[in-house]
């Protein structure tokens, strides 16, 4: 059953034509058959150049110069798992390796002074230097929460939705100085809540650069509220719950 489902959505139309400029690709960090769907939508694309939200910029810059280093620079980056990303490495054809991820110096600082001080002067321009509508900014605390168990005090949330936002337009920077600079198409990888079409890098995508066109695909385990272009539905990963440990009642 499980291989029939990955087949199916390995087997999926190439995306919608024409191909955006902007092709973001979310994803499911610790399960394989998503990127195994991202590697399978990379060929399909033959994108110019390839972001992860993984890799640091420099990191990035000696694996594309240097193939044979892209596994040391992953276990630079801190993130784990190396293998079941390796497919995507494998589909990136002559697409350079572009990294947009910030060090944790950085994030603790924009956690306690905000995302604008830490972005620079054109924090305006990906809508930084102010706050969220209320609603809003209630909601995405209450998914940051859920998202780290309810084991965080609920008035921490406020500096998690800071990060994110900035992670978001860092993303979208990166992704835009990257098409400048290698043309279109450009693939980005993140995870599905940077990917959202509603306040993820499509959304900061279109305040700081309202003409350049963007694709977002979700990988997805089951429904999800996240919206996309595009949802591809991939096996759930064999996991155990991550909240067990933290909440073991």
């Amino acid at each position: 059953m499980r291989l029939a489902i990955l087949l199916a959505c390995l087997a999926c139309p190439a995306m919608a034509e024409p191909v955006a400029e902007i092709v973001i690709l979310g994803e499911v960090h610790d399960n394989p058959d998503a990127h195994l769907g991202q590697a399978a939508a990379l060929r399909d694309l033959s994108p110019s150049a390839v972001i992860f939200e993984m890799l640091t910029e420099g990191d990035a810059k000696r694996a594309d110069a240097d193939r044979s280093l892209i596994e040391d620079a992953w276990a630079a980056s801190g993130w784990k798992h190396f293998p079941i990303y390796a497919p995507i490495f494998d589909a990136l054809g002559a697409a350079h390796i572009v990294g947009a991820a910030a060090s944790r110096k950085v994030v603790r600082a924009v956690y306690s002074d905000g995302p604008a001080a830490l972005f620079g002067p054109d924090a305006p321009l990906y809508g930084l230097d102010a706050a969220l509508p209320g609603d809003e900014q209630r909601l995405r605390e209450d998914l940051q929460f859920e998202a780290h168990c309810k084991a965080m005090p609920r008035d921490a949330m406020a500096g998690m939705v800071a990060v994110q936002r900035y992670r978001d337009a860092v993303f979208a920077r990166a992704a835009l100085e990257a098409l400048e600079r290698h043309g279109p198409p450009v693939a980005l990888i993140v995870g599905n809540g940077h990917a959202r079409l509603d306040w993820g890098v499509p959304a900061m995508i279109a305040r700081a650069a309202p003409d350049i066109t963007t694709y977002a695909t979700g990988f997805v385990e089951g429904t999800t509220d996240m919206p996309f272009e595009e949802i591809r539905f991939v096996p759930q990963a064999d996991r155990t719950d991550p909240c067990k440990s933290l909440n073991p009642d």
